[in-house]
């Protein structure tokens, strides 16, 4: 089975209450790669510019990682954002953001990655994710990510996107903003409605709420993490946790998206464990599977 990935590669700088990492690796295709390649192969699509420190054929190695939809832009630089964590590290404010190569043509998805079967496209505008998704011949799955300002500033779009998409991956702020709803499980019904058949809301240290078209729903706590270092790609870890799962399994039935959540919260939860993608490399599948075992122990009554 094939999952494809479109998404940003960044250089961050991230402060918490607990450290600072400077100009290191970040951007949701990066760490929804690193994530899902736990799982299944992954063929990611993305943009650097020449200025970029990073050799991802090294940052990747040993990992079942395509980078053949990489494109290095000569005379660009490289998306930079930079951000604080404050408090219980739930809310953050940015300090610097510079679009770069970002706001530039998107990358080309390349021929070879046309009949890729499960497709997540990770955060950016809905026109953008419309476009890329084009280029997918006949995919089986598709998921999207989104944000508060595409939802303010492009409802439009987005709703066009999610007459296209099988899943929906939102936080529980955006899935009120779009839907109108303040009650969660009305706010992700009617996100149902709008097309796509599952809807999952993410409520960063309270878990994650999922519901199914046909009205099942999975409620869920975060892994009972004791040491939070950095947040940051807490959520396309999981997204790529979740969705490599699926492709593992190639099977989207219910107990098998109740089953991927699982492991997307798994997942996360290493990645907050430290800065950048360092709690995801010094992780393996049978960390994974064990953790997993105690989120189990922890929900079983």
């Amino acid at each position: 089975m094939s999952l494809l990935v479109t998404g940003s590669i960044g250089i961050d700088t991230v402060r918490t209450p607990v450290g600072e990492s400077k100009d290191c690796l970040g951007g949701s295709a990066i760490y929804f790669s690193m994530a899902a390649s736990f799982f299944a192969p992954v063929r990611l699509v993305g943009v650097i510019g020449e200025d970029c420190p990073f050799v991802l054929e090294n940052v990747f190695a040993g990992k079942d990682v395509d980078l053949a939809g990489l494109e290095i832009r000569q005379g660009s630089k490289t998306f930079r954002w930079s951000g604080t964590y404050f408090g219980d590290m739930n809310q953050r404010t940015t300090d610097a953001c510079e679009l770069n190569v970002l706001a530039e043509d998107p990358p080309k998805v390349p021929d070879v990655y046309r009949d890729s079967e499960y497709v997540f496209l990770a955060n950016t505008t809905p026109a953008l994710q419309i476009e890329l998704l084009e280029q997918v011949d006949s995919p089986k799955f598709v998921a999207a990510d989104t944000m508060n300002l595409w939802i303010n500033e492009y409802k439009d779009d987005l709703k066009k996107l999610l007459d296209k998409i099988d899943c929906l991956v939102l936080n529980d702020e955006e899935a009120i903003l779009l839907s109108g709803d303040e009650n969660l499980i009305l706010a992700a019904d009617s996100i149902t409605k709008m097309g796509p058949k599952v809807v999952i809301v993410k409520k960063g240290q309270h878990g994650s709420l999922t519901a199914v078209a046909d009205g099942d729903k999975f409620i869920l706590p975060a892994y009972p993490a004791e040491k939070v270092i950095d947040p940051t790609g807490a959520g396309d870890s999981f997204a790529g946790g979740f969705m490599g799962y699926l492709v593992k399994e190639n099977k989207t039935d219910t107990a098998t998206l109740k089953k991927a959540v699982a492991y997307g919260t798994v997942v996360a939860s290493f990645t907050i464990a430290d800065f950048s993608l360092q709690g995801l490399t010094k992780t393996n599948r049978g960390d994974i599977d064990n953790r997993l075992a105690e989120l189990r122990k922890v929900v079983k009554f």
